[in-house]
């Protein structure tokens, strides 16, 4: 029975509290009626959630946490006591908590964090932690140029967003990079820009090469289909005004321009697009 995991159950017997659940060892756990439906019967298997709820113990949930043992997330903080924090985690009627050990600088009721999840060695139960460092290195890279990542921003400097990049490794969003709207907390795809000799890994929004450049030329014609058949811009345009219509940059925008010309779908002025 992994606790902290979304992981699929077999039926094992239907009580009055609800579905028993059994895994490959012969561990069960409670599906509490809530999450059953009529339909449910022995033998069936259910993708569920294990956890410990308000009263310590073992339950199942078919609803989906916003955090997993080993990811990290942006959780908001719903209440405080002498010994910590507790974080909403999207399961009604649990908080997930954040002892005070595990705290950086203090949090507020209210204000959302960046914290890791994981379980504890002792009691089994799901904590967090915003003390990073033990789980988010560059030490050893999992990961390679091109490849399209889960991406959460964690922290801003002058020249970009600091970001987890699919849990494990630090890499920076450079603000030159983004073009549309970025805070912190937000989790969104990306793709691996470069990764240097020392380890450091640099991330872009939208995905490189041709491949890219042709997803591009896609969003662009669903643009101009959407603005019957038409939109205001082209090669002449500022990228200021090319990128308020589009979010691309002037770049992206004349290479996605060039292949819907090969195509014949469009023809253009250097003012306007239009469809063909």
């Amino acid at each position: 029975m992994k606790v902290g995991h979304i992981q699929t159950l077999k039926v094992n017997r239907i009580s009055d509290f609800g579905l028993y659940l059994i895994d490959e060892d012969g561990q069960e756990v409670l599906l509490p009626n809530r999450y059953v439906s009529l339909e449910n019967k022995e033998g069936d298997e259910i993708e569920v959630f294990v956890y410990h709820d308000s009263e310590d113990r073992l339950v199942a949930t078919t609803d989906r946490p916003l955090i997993t043992e080993g990811k990290a997330a942006c959780l908001k903080v719903v209440d405080k006591n002498i010994h910590g924090a507790f974080l909403d985690w999207g399961l009604a009627g649990k908080d997930l908590f954040l002892p005070n050990r595990n705290q950086q600088g203090g949090v507020l009721a209210g204000k959302s964090y960046i914290v890791w999840m994981y379980v504890d060695n002792i009691t089994g139960r799901c904590v967090a932690t915003m003390k990073l460092k033990p789980f988010i290195d560059n030490d050893i890279i999992t990961i390679k140029p091109r490849q399209k990542v889960d991406i959460l921003i964690a922290s801003e400097s002058p020249i970009g967003y600091r970001a987890i990049i699919d849990s494990r490794h630090w890499g920076m969003l450079y603000k030159n990079q983004i073009f549309k709207p970025v805070k912190i907390g937000d989790r969104m795809e990306g793709y691996v820009r470069r990764i240097t000799d020392d380890n450091r890994i640099d991330l872009t929004l939208r995905q490189e090469g041709y491949d890219g450049v042709a997803n591009s030329a896609d969003d662009l014609l669903t643009l101009i289909k959407d603005n019957g058949g038409m939109i205001s811009i082209g090669d002449n345009s500022s990228p200021e005004k090319v990128h308020a219509l589009t979010q691309m940059s002037k770049k992206v925008f004349k290479r996605a321009v060039g292949i819907l010309l090969k195509r014949g779908v469009i023809e253009t002025d250097g003012e306007s697009i239009k469809l063909k």
